[in-house]
């Protein structure tokens, strides 16, 4: 497909205030290939010449906004079922609003979209987070993009708002353990996801293009 690095490119991101998104919303920001960052959110964004942030609830997400039109999607929304509050809350999240940004994208005639996912994504997979992650990814192949690339990192590093123990002792084991692990089992840091994940919003390939974890470590 066109690299779309050298026209001044309008991005549609979804999740900027979480760890990923958020190292995706600085990189795009400062990206001279970037002219418009498009980022809904439940919260109000720091302001930025090149930034849009509109206000939604994503139940009820604007379908006639002009703002869904872009060049390509990011969307790195996503959660933990602790903070969710249970499996349901979590699947809303990573599986339905995923999905909803990504038809209502396409519908308006962006061709690119780009899914943070994880490690271990299968729609067959007995383990519930996997499954829904394989889920959104399947749900995604249907839809008609172009360019469908799904970003699957292992654990990441990075400093997170909210505290997640499991998370920050499996960090303490994998910084320990480093180089002797083979590099899909290491830790992914957040401004390397994000700079793999601009890279494909920007160039994209056409098809399904997997970036996996031993690329990003």
């Amino acid at each position: 497909m066109a690299d779309m690095a050298g026209e001044g490119a309008t991005l549609l991101l979804v999740g900027a205030s979480g760890l990923v998104g958020g190292h995706v919303l600085r990189l795009a920001l400062a990206d001279p290939a970037v002219a418009r960052v498009v980022a809904p959110t439940r919260r109000p964004l720091p302001p930025h010449p090149k930034l849009i942030s509109p206000q939604v609830d994503f139940d009820q997400l604007p379908e006639t906004a002009d703002w869904w039109q872009a060049n390509a999607v990011i969307c790195t929304l996503g959660t933990t079922i602790r903070t969710a509050g249970s499996q349901d809350a979590f699947r809303r999240v990573d599986h339905d609003y995923p999905l909803a940004v990504a038809r209502l994208a396409h519908a308006h005639g962006t061709q690119t979209y780009v899914l943070n996912s994880a490690i271990g994504a299968d729609s067959r997979s007995s383990i519930f987070y996997n499954r829904v992650k394989g889920e959104v990814e399947d749900g995604l192949k249907t839809i008609g993009f172009r360019s469908l690339t799904l970003v699957r990192p292992g654990l990441i590093g990075g400093q997170r708002d909210e505290f997640r123990f499991g998370e920050r002792a499996m960090t303490v084991v994998l910084k320990a353990l480093g180089p002797l692990l083979p590099k899909k089992w290491r830790i992914n840091p957040a401004d390397k996801i994000a700079r793999a994940i601009l890279d494909a919003a920007l160039r994209p390939v056409g098809g399904v293009y997997i970036v996996s974890a031993s690329q990003l470590a």
